[in-house]
């Protein structure tokens, strides 16, 4: 029988110690977000000059990023998930890549072998009395990842928060431990503007007693959060979340009394916010995290009673089309959780999917929902997921409408300095032959 506490302390390095596993050619997963081992991150970038071809494979980049500085080409090379402010010059430099994916399915490139695994750096909290130790606030990939990997580093932060769920790795599954205490990535709560607050009361209409949330983070979610306590018996069922969740939790407004799948629990998959919440849901049984190719699943995602998904768009054109993951050509996010909460909320009983932004970009000075979405732009989600849209002008919805239909509703909620120059590109678009 293992002796776990032999074996942890046997296996204990520090942080310069424990990547000299990293090979040059090895292909590295990062932890994700606020739940990266910046202290490992710190220390593999150190030895930059002793490796050549590292590919390092992360999502949300919310530390340093410095492995993606130019000096670093022929060291580390990043494969991004998810473009985010540090990394998105270099994709658009052609210095870091770019892999599209559904979030659902990304353990799966990882446990299948599709996409195999040589070092997964992860950060955990210290082990229990049994030798398990938590991934804390970024379940997601990462646990994935550490089990598909050859090598697992593991940087151990007695303030990472221990969370309830699937998060849990033995020691025996951990090849080194680099205990470094360190504060935890932070994202402060957002400013939220008039524009925001009548989106989160427009969106709030839409919100049914007992129906079970997905929302991300920002000023839109926090402004619907805002307006959801005359409400009742709301749920959670979401990729990620962060203090505004909690503020409703603590007035009982959230409470999962009626969700049909984890009941009584707040789902996710990693959490982003401020040292508040991280103390929060520290040993919170109220709060369940769970792998993304578990949360994330249409199918599972599908079985909460009025599954209600809220997401947003870079840019809509009135046919319902969502770009929400590049701005024209250039990678600026990822697809995100949207097209796996999209299609499990259509298939919800009682469910429904709301896109909801500002009806402008660049301070007022170009519309958000075009006749046509700009040369390059991915669509995210196409005009036959899509349910309701919503800006601070009002709620345009899809189903069930015809594509003129559709180009009135969504021009009726653009800004109406744009209305007019909408409905004649439009128009002059699909139906002028």
């Amino acid at each position: 029988m293992l002796d776990w506490k032999s074996y942890y302390s046997d296996h204990i390095r520090t942080p310069a110690e424990a990547v000299k596993a990293i090979k040059s050619g090895d292909r590295v997963v990062l932890g994700h977000a606020c739940g990266e081992p910046q202290a490992l991150t710190r220390a593999l970038v150190a030895r930059a000059q002793e490796l050549e071809n590292v590919e390092i494979i992360q999502r949300v980049a919310m530390g340093e990023s410095s492995y993606v500085n130019p000096e670093m080409q022929g060291h580390f090379k990043l494969n991004s998930l998810f473009g985010s402010a540090p990394t998105r010059k270099a994709i658009a430099d052609g210095r870091a890549d770019f892999t599209p994916s559904f979030i659902s399915e990304i353990p799966g490139l990882f446990l299948t072998g599709r996409i195999p695994v040589d070092v997964a750096l992860i950060a955990i909290t210290p082990p229990d009395n049994h030798g398990y130790c938590s991934l804390g606030i970024s379940i997601d990939y990462t646990i994935q990842a550490a089990r598909a990997a050859k090598i697992v580093i593991a940087q151990v932060n007695p303030n990472m928060p221990r969370t309830y769920g699937d998060t849990l790795l033995h020691v025996s599954e951990i090849d080194y431990f680099a205990p470094a205490e360190e504060p935890l990535i932070v994202l402060d709560r957002p400013v939220i503007g008039p524009a925001e607050k009548q989106i989160g009361m427009n969106v709030a209409s839409l919100i049914e007693d007992g129906a079970t949330l997905q929302l991300g983070i920002g000023s839109i979610p926090d402004a619907i959060l805002s307006f959801l306590y005359d409400k009742n018996d709301l749920g959670v069922h979401t990729e990620l979340f962060s203090d505004g969740v909690r503020d409703l939790v603590e007035a009982g407004i959230i409470n999962g009394k009626k969700k049909t799948l984890h009941p009584n629990k707040v789902v996710a998959n990693f959490i982003m916010g401020t040292p508040k919440l991280y103390d929060w849901i520290h040993d919170n049984h109220a709060i369940n995290m769970y792998p993304e190719d578990y949360v994330n699943d249409p199918w599972v995602v599908a079985q909460n009673y009025h599954m209600t998904a809220i997401n947003s768009a870079l840019e809509v054109d009135v046919l319902g089309q969502v770009a929400a993951d590049t701005l024209g050509p250039m990678q600026f996010s990822g697809v995100g959780g949207q097209v796996d909460f999209v299609r499990g909320a259509a298939r919800s009983v009682g469910g429904k999917s709301i896109i909801a932004f500002p009806s402008t970009a660049r301070k007022g000075k170009t519309s958000r929902i075009v006749a046509v979405l700009a040369r390059g732009s991915a669509v995210t989600t196409s005009r036959h997921d899509t349910d309701y849209i919503v800006t601070e002008y009002g709620i345009a919805s899809m189903k069930g409408k015809t594509v003129k239909e559709r180009m009135e509703a969504l021009i009726n909620i653009a800004h109406p300095d744009f209305r007019s120059e909408i409905r004649k590109d439009a128009y002059n678009t699909y139906f002028s032959r």
